[in-house]
């Protein structure tokens, strides 16, 4: 008798053996149920809201990062371009004597292995005005014909008029904010008041002269547009009262990022006491706060993500708990409990993965295309979005880091994989008979 019994006894085994050895892990059986699972039906229709919830939540959580980090990274590489493209990475002061070998020191500085331009330099501060009696603060600097026509940022920006009369030393570059200001343009007659002027019995004088405009340019930055004009630089040391001498000789190196690394040579080459400054010390606190601003936002958006996975945490509870029934009856049919954990993993992770892939989607086309968002909500509202006043660009720029987007990518999978953990357990942990019971 214990013998017949032995069969029946040991038969279900038998059965569910092969069933539990052909349904490895992440099968297609395990995909179907999540996959169901996933599916809205009439009486789970909450659970689906609360998913539906999540979903949006991921997309507009890892969009908004991309968007912001783009836009972040692209303020800071117009900002370094265009105030590095009109000043020097290195600029060198005297320290002895007055630079009145300025020529010799720029072709021996040009001689430094990976300093592509040196420009000797007069600058000063003067008040500009037009024919109508308009009056603006500006920064003059003096430069050499040729050196400008190197500063590409300058001569390949010219919007009116061009360098014809600024090469003959009888004319002078304006911006065009400036420009507009004043009302002038190339052609024109701008007066120049320089406080420090002519030495007379009475004291010093402010010395008045007028320039005919030579071109317009327009960089792009409206504080450089609004507040710098160009003057030859012979006329500019004679204006300043600096004949013979220049005030500084700015470098353009290959890579700015490696100012540091040019500093001793640059000694060097000197052959006298110099005093070198580089970018980072003259922008330091702006690009300082830039980065911190960048960081702060990137932790702060990321609670959006972490907030649409709490969502996928609250959505699968709840999908346990009116699922009890059937991962009752999944276990009694040989399912495993790892077997029941993949599958509320997979049906909590589509959720995270697809949300990120549509937010990807999203930032990316939001980026390419945000200089036209900004004009349509600027239309849409009436108002000027993004002022270039405010901002200096003339444009909202985006520049899409491929690292920084893969972290975001990253980090949005592993805060969705971490959330389906726990109700994904909790699931595997359920008792089919306690399930059953009180079903």
């Amino acid at each position: 008798m214990s013998d017949a019994t032995a069969v029946p006894d040991h038969a279900p085994e038998e059965q569910t053996r092969p069933v539990s050895r052909s349904a490895g892990a992440f099968s297609a059986f395990e995909r179907m149920v999540a996959w169901r699972y996933l599916r809205s039906r009439r009486k789970e229709a909450f659970i689906s809201v609360i998913a539906g919830f999540s979903f949006v939540g991921i997309v507009l959580g890892v969009a908004t990062l991309i968007i912001v980090m783009a836009v972040m990274n692209g303020f800071r590489t117009e900002l370094i371009d265009r105030i590095l493209g009109i000043n020097g990475h290195m600029i060198v002061q005297p320290m002895d004597r007055p630079l009145d070998d300025y020529r010799d020191l720029a072709a021996r500085f040009e001689g430094v292995q990976g300093v592509e331009m040196a420009i000797p330099l007069v600058e000063g501060q003067t008040l500009a005005s037009g024919f109508q009696g308009a009056g603006t603060g500006a920064i003059v600097k003096g430069i050499s014909a040729d050196d400008l026509t190197r500063m590409t940022t300058v001569s390949e920006n010219i919007r009116s008029g061009d360098l014809v009369g600024f090469a003959a030393g009888q004319g002078v570059l304006v911006g065009s904010r400036m420009a507009e200001a004043l009302g002038v343009g190339a052609g024109d007659d701008i007066t120049l008041v320089a406080p420090d002027g002519d030495i007379t019995p009475l004291g010093v004088t402010p010395r008045v002269k007028s320039y005919p405009i030579s071109g317009v340019f327009e960089i792009g930055m409206s504080e450089f547009d609004a507040a710098i004009i160009f003057m030859p630089l012979e006329e500019a040391q004679l204006y300043f009262n600096a004949e013979g001498l220049v005030q500084s000789i700015e470098l353009f190196v290959q890579n700015p990022d490696l100012v540091q690394d040019y500093r001793a040579a640059i000694e060097e080459a000197a052959g006298r006491q110099i005093f070198v400054t580089d970018w980072r010390q003259r922008n330091q606190t702006f690009f300082s706060a830039l980065e911190v601003e960048r960081n702060v936002m990137f932790m702060i958006l990321t609670l959006i993500v972490l907030v649409a996975a709490l969502n996928i945490i609250s959505g699968l509870i709840m999908l346990v708990k009116d699922k009890g029934r059937d991962i009752a009856i999944l276990r009694t049919m040989g399912a495993t409990s790892s077997s029941i954990m993949r599958i509320f993993f997979m049906t909590g992770a589509a959720i995270g993965v697809t949300g990120t892939i549509a937010g990807v989607l999203l930032g990316v086309i939001v980026c390419l295309n945000v200089e036209s968002i900004r004009w349509f909500f600027s239309w849409l509202s009436g108002t000027t979005i993004f002022d270039p006043e405010l901002y200096f660009l003339s444009q909202l720029p985006a520049e899409m880091d491929p690292g920084e987007t893969l972290s975001v990518i990253l980090m949005a999978l592993l805060l969705s994989f971490i959330a389906t953990l726990f109700p994904a357990w909790r699931a595997s942990r359920l008792d089919p008979v306690d399930a059953l019971r009180y079903e």
